[in-house]
């Protein structure tokens, strides 16, 4: 393999695992901070991305700034939602064990909601637009220049959070809870204002990856659950709860399957990807930054 081709492919899976990146941070932090498995969290990508073809396709808005309306939309449902639905578990004191079960179920109702009101409102044909498809060209590779901006700002949000979680009071609270939550409660961290606010930025987080995701691929109302389970992939990966294990875990997932497209059948990358998966669990059974 020449070292032209190392090098596209390596730039490639980076691609690819940028936005693989922010779409597993929000689930890792639903995850890793309320213990919420939100298997509709891939569904609230789908309707970032429909949500952006319309803006786009109707009223001529530029796809890079629907983001500006996705994600502040997306997190005040995330607040409505957790206010109307898992704030009242929370508030009846159940044990996590019930509550996490509850919320599963709970995420599967807002799964086929979500699905079925975009049948309805968009059908099921395929849907899909041309935005900055020409090449560009970096060091002999040529990419769709979409895919690189996409990835780019995907890879700009994620380490933007991680940096918020480290150097602000707010991202103090956060990863208090992620570390003993009773020790936070214990210091003056306002649990149900924090699991909220947490709750709807993940939301907003796969939102967003849905507008750059549009920008890519045609949309149909069931592609949220393969990037829910790809999500879910590298949460386990990078560590549950480990905001930058999320964002080294979703490079390299980006990465195995890139190279693994290179030699083998789609089939086959997917079963590279989850023998990845394996492995780990075999030998790191918390994650590879996970303690």
């Amino acid at each position: 393999m020449s070292p032209s081709v190392v090098f596209d492919l390596l730039v490639g899976g980076l691609i690819t695992g940028g936005l693989y990146a922010l779409v597993a941070l929000g689930l890792n932090l639903q995850y890793g901070l309320m213990r919420v498995l939100n298997v509709a969290h891939g569904e609230f990508l789908m309707v970032g991305g429909y949500l952006t073809y319309t803006l786009h396709t109707a009223w001529g808005v530029n796809p890079l700034l629907t983001v500006l309306v996705t994600g502040p939309a997306a997190f005040a449902a995330g607040l409505g939602l957790h206010r109307l639905l898992y704030a009242r578990m929370l508030r009846a004191g159940e044990s996590p064990e019930h509550f996490a079960s509850q919320s599963l179920l709970l995420s599967f109702g807002l799964l086929f909601i979500l699905q079925n009101g975009a049948l309805l409102l968009w059908s099921a044909d395929l849907r899909g637009y041309s935005y900055l498809a020409e090449p560009l060209r970096f060091l002999g590779a040529v990419f769709p220049a979409n895919r690189v901006l996409a990835a780019a700002l995907a890879l700009l949000l994620s380490i933007g959070f991680y940096v918020f979680l480290r150097t602000t009071l707010a991202g103090t609270a956060i990863r208090a809870l992620m570390e003993d939550q009773q020790g936070a409660q214990l210091v003056g961290v306002d649990v149900r204002r924090v699991h909220a606010r947490c709750f709807a930025a993940g939301l907003a987080m796969a939102t967003v990856a849905g507008s750059l995701v549009s920008m890519l691929f045609e949309l149909t109302p069931f592609i949220g659950l393969p990037y829910t389970v790809t999500a879910l992939v590298v949460v386990i990966l990078g560590g549950l709860g480990n905001i930058l294990g999320s964002v080294l875990a979703g490079l390299l997932l980006g990465l195995v399957e890139t190279f693994s497209v290179q030699f083998a059948t789609f089939d086959l990358r997917v079963i590279v990807s989850y023998a990845v998966l394996t492995l780990v669990l075999v030998l790191r059974p918390s994650g590879l930054l996970g303690r």
